[in-house]
């Protein structure tokens, strides 16, 4: 059974994790609040909006080998934190090993299957998250690897199932408003109101649904309205990556200079995911140049 379904004393909690309001949920609940079966559950989402906020070494220093040890859910927790501090191949193979000894276990199956797809291991992460019993987080990373995978039809296969399940839960609008993004034509305008609804209400609004937003406006041609929602979650998380890597993208489009954007971005993450495909396609770029030798007419 999903720990956060409607009728849990966790609801607001999740809603506000699942909205990206990370610093409300550190600030505005306290696992003592809680029921003692629900206090881990808090505790990790707690963890996980640390590590949202990039404070992963504090998520680190929290949990002690002893409490990682008698606790698959902290496990997880300490492995993903270490895997975002510095992803490598000992976190991957922790990972792996927590998914075949703790694969019933919730935590175990959102973060180590977020590893697990970020290391390019996607199908063990779909394995590990088919195990999940009426979860829709586990449903709604399930759909966010399909669309890496651009099996669209696999992430809309499993947005209808949920669905069918969970009737008008929020995560279940998003997984379907991530795929209509893919589908494109009149699912981008159905998208954007979801994702508006979510960024212009003062109950729901972060950065995060911001810049939802501005990609759902940049999909409908929409460059101002993209950039004022761009600008807001700007100012409200300066040093978010995902909204300075769209800012870049933005000014891309619209024939900007992209230095200052660049330069931005590479203060905030020198090895973000875009920045790394720029350089890659330069150097393609300078490589096929290379086989050529300009010749003048005389």
């Amino acid at each position: 059974m999903d720990p956060f379904s409607p009728e849990g004393e966790l609801l607001n909690i999740h809603t506000a994790f699942i909205q990206a309001q990370y610093p409300s949920v550190l600030s505005d609940y306290t696992t003592s609040d809680f029921s003692p079966t629900n206090r881990l559950p808090v505790q990790i989402l707690q963890y996980r909006a640390q590590c949202a906020l990039g404070q992963s070494d504090e998520v680190i220093a929290s949990i002690s080998d002893a409490d990682a040890r008698s606790t698959p859910d902290l496990a997880a927790v300490r492995t993903y934190a270490s895997y975002l501090q510095k992803p490598s191949a000992g976190a991957v193979q922790e990972a792996e090993r927590l998914a075949e000894k703790e694969g019933d276990n919730l935590s175990v199956q959102l973060l180590c299957g977020t590893i697990l797809a970020r290391a390019e291991k996607a199908e063990q992460a779909l394995q590990l998250l088919a195990k999940h019993t009426g979860s829709l987080d586990a449903v709604a990373l399930t759909v966010q690897i399909h669309l890496l995978q651009n099996r669209t039809d696999l992430a809309l296969q499993q947005a209808k199932s949920a669905r069918s399940f969970a009737q008008d839960a929020l995560l279940v609008n998003l997984a379907e408003s991530w795929v209509g993004m893919r589908q494109g034509g009149e699912q981008y305008q159905k998208a954007f109101y979801v994702f508006e609804e979510l960024a212009q209400s003062p109950s729901s609004a972060s950065a995060m649904s911001l810049v939802a937003q501005a990609v759902s406006e940049l999909h409908l041609g929409r460059m101002e309205e993209a950039e004022t929602a761009l600008n807001a979650a700007l100012e409200m998380e300066p040093e978010n990556t995902t909204a300075l890597a769209n800012k870049l993208v933005l000014d891309a489009v619209t024939g900007r200079d992209i230095a200052e954007a660049r330069t931005k971005l590479e203060s905030a993450d020198k090895e973000h995911e875009i920045l790394a495909d720029m350089m890659a396609k330069r150097e393609g770029f300078h490589a096929a140049m290379a086989k050529y030798s300009p010749k003048f007419e005389p």
